[in-house]
């Protein structure tokens, strides 16, 4: 059961960020994360392709929720089945600032390059971080929650936080 409650109108957009390839324990981490973010009808903002990305994605829609996933290529088959909204942009890996644009906050799990690029993204917007199994360097000033529903939780107050400011 989440933790999560559900929220006003218009949905909050949690962007889920973490490494193409991953561990089991990453990866059931993000499916959790896309589970709790659909229970508490947000909608899961993500780069739409696999490893993370796809757990978190198919994590949320089977539970219900909608899932927006942001390409960096010019095909929406390429999508994760999970991704609900496919948006093919053809910017490669700078679509990574259109996924921490478009969210009210952000989950890292996991994480490699990419992530890294999408996590300094955030902090230097503003845009809330929370790390949840995440492998970005213990430097970066951000909240690290264990559990999935918890981090999902304490991304949607602070998204609705940053909403009010």
């Amino acid at each position: 059961m989440s933790r999560a409650k559900p929220h006003p109108s218009p949905a909050l957009r949690i962007g889920v960020i973490g490494s193409a390839t991953a561990d089991d324990g990453a990866l059931a981490a993000a499916r959790a994360v896309g589970r709790a973010v659909a229970e508490a009808r947000a909608v899961l903002v993500c780069g739409g392709l696999g490893g993370v990305m796809d757990a978190a994605a198919r994590g949320a829609s089977e539970d219900g929720g909608t899932v927006v996933g942001i390409l960096p290529g010019d095909d929406a088959r390429d999508a994760s089945s999970g991704v609900t909204i496919p948006l093919p942009t053809g910017l490669g890996e700078a679509r990574n600032t259109l996924v921490v644009k478009a969210a009210d906050a952000v989950i890292a799990v996991a994480g490699e390059w990419g992530t890294l690029n999408e996590a300094a993204m955030c902090l230097k917007t503003g845009t809330p971080l929370v790390g949840v199994h995440d492998t970005l360097p213990a430097e970066l000033p951000i909240r690290r929650i264990a559990d999935p529903a918890d981090a999902v939780a304490v991304a949607l107050d602070l998204g609705l936080e940053r909403r009010s400011q």
